[in-house]
């Protein structure tokens, strides 16, 4: 016969196990949400708060105190994620192959020993192959440069993703997979657009770039390995190496500063409010090396002396005003004439003389909206240009000089089947006479090569 149940508290003993249980298991969660909420309580004091502190990226015209601690930047000190190879998301050397190539390459010659081609005429002489179009990078193309290798071709290219692709066009091809001759490597330093990549012809191993993130990296093929040197508060879009200092390097900012970065030291040594908004181009003069030019989005290109410009309102020696953003300053290889580009008219390009600035003849190459990713360039002698258009063409353009001046400015189109789209940027080989590199929006280069060869 079942037992009666327990008169006290009317339950059987399988009621009151059950009642015993859920007693526990509120105890038991009680304990657990306690400990959730001392958790998350610490979690919320340790936490930075939202927003960026003063002098901060997000505000333009701050700049960063003056870094007192070694030559590299840290990305983990800075907050940042590691550049990478790919498709190793977490490597920063380079490769070998590459490197053994750049390393291999003949010592620049003496400056005395360097001959510029005074007899070169690229619309007669140039061709372009069909082996010698590769597409380096994917995505847009930012920026692109023809290293200064003296018996060697290897191109470099930015895009908008901060990745830089290198053709190393005399290299046994590895795979075909895109075409053209040589090898291509890409690497991911930045974390935005490269807006610019330079190499000093004195060390062509040591490659510098920028982004629109402030950040400057040094890709060191002689270690094989790429770093962040240096971390700017605003957008750099323009970089640029001192004539007889390597690792003196000049930057741009978007606010219109002028700033040198020396690297063996880690250190910003001095910034320069020398335009009022960004600047496009920075370049020395090829024989005074205390004289630069500067281009900017204010409409003005202007020549200075480094050694007497003052940090505030530095006073130039020359200010050309003109009609339009300024995209490029650049001196010819003698120097002793300045080419600017302006997006007056869809693209225009002047040419002074430096005995007389107020002298000038101009062209234009009608690149329309696209205009400011074009900038012409000098080759290899003081009188021709080159500058992509519109077309789908490269336009040359000849600089006719008598004893008064420059008389007048010609133009003729170098056009090939094999380069459907206007080139936006264009880089010459400094040793090799009639080596022309040029790359479209899409990130395919095209180099142009003599006949002679």
């Amino acid at each position: 016969m079942a037992s009666a149940p327990d008169p006290e508290d009317g339950l059987i003993d399988y009621e009151r196990l059950r009642q015993e249980n859920i007693r526990r298991n509120e105890a038991m969660l009680a304990s657990v949400r306690r400990k959730a909420d001392e958790l998350s309580a610490a979690v919320r004091s340790a936490k930075p708060k939202r927003g960026r502190p003063k002098g901060s990226m997000n505000q333009p015209g701050k700049k960063l105190d003056t870094p007192s601690g070694p030559s590299r930047c840290s990305l983990r000190s800075a907050g940042l994620p590691p550049p990478y190879l790919l498709p190793d998301p977490q490597s920063t050397h380079l490769s070998s192959s590459l490197a053994s190539s750049i390393l291999g390459a003949a010592s620049p010659p003496p400056a005395e020993a360097e001959t510029r081609a005074d007899d070169f005429h690229a619309g007669k002489e140039l061709v372009l192959k069909p082996a010698h179009v590769r597409r380096v990078i994917k995505s847009t193309l930012k920026s692109m440069q023809v290293l200064p290798l003296v018996d060697r071709t290897v191109v470099a290219a930015g895009n908008k993703l901060g990745n830089i692709g290198f053709w190393d066009v005399d290299a046994v091809s590895e795979d075909q997979d895109g075409g053209g001759t040589g090898n291509v490597f890409l690497y991911r330093p930045h974390r935005s657009p490269v807006a610019a990549i330079v190499a000093h012809q004195a060390a062509p191993q040591k490659i510098y770039s920028c982004s629109y993130k402030g950040e400057i990296c040094l890709m060191d093929f002689e270690k094989e390995n790429f770093n962040m040197v240096h971390l700017w508060d605003s957008p750099v879009y323009s970089l640029c190496q001192a004539q007889n200092c390597v690792r003196c390097l000049y930057f741009g900012d978007e606010n219109g500063g002028l700033t040198l970065f020396d690297e063996r030291v880690g250190k910003v040594s001095t910034t320069w409010d020398v335009h009022d908004e960004r600047i496009n181009s920075i370049e020395f003069h090829p024989e005074n090396t205390h004289m630069l030019a500067t281009s900017s989005t204010d409409q003005t290109a202007c020549i200075w002396d480094v050694r007497s410009m003052k940090t505030k309102e530095p006073d130039s020696l020359k200010v050309f005003e003109l009609h339009g953003h300024a995209q490029s300053a650049y001196f010819s290889p003698s120097g002793r004439m300045l080419a600017i580009t302006s997006s007056c008219l869809g693209g225009t390009v002047r040419v002074f003389t430096m005995d007389d600035f107020e002298m000038s003849h101009e062209h234009n190459n009608q690149t329309g909206s696209w205009f400011d990713t074009f900038k012409v360039i000098w080759g290899w002698n003081d009188t021709e240009l080159y500058v992509g258009n519109m077309r789908g063409a490269i336009d040359i353009i000849s600089v006719d000089v008598n004893d008064s001046g420059i008389s007048a400015l010609n133009s003729t189109c170098l056009r090939s089947e094999y380069m459907s789209s206007g080139p936006c940027q264009l880089s010459a080989h400094p040793y090799k006479v009639g080596h022309l590199a040029c790359a479209n929006s899409y990130g395919k280069v095209f180099l142009w090569t003599s006949a002679r060869a």
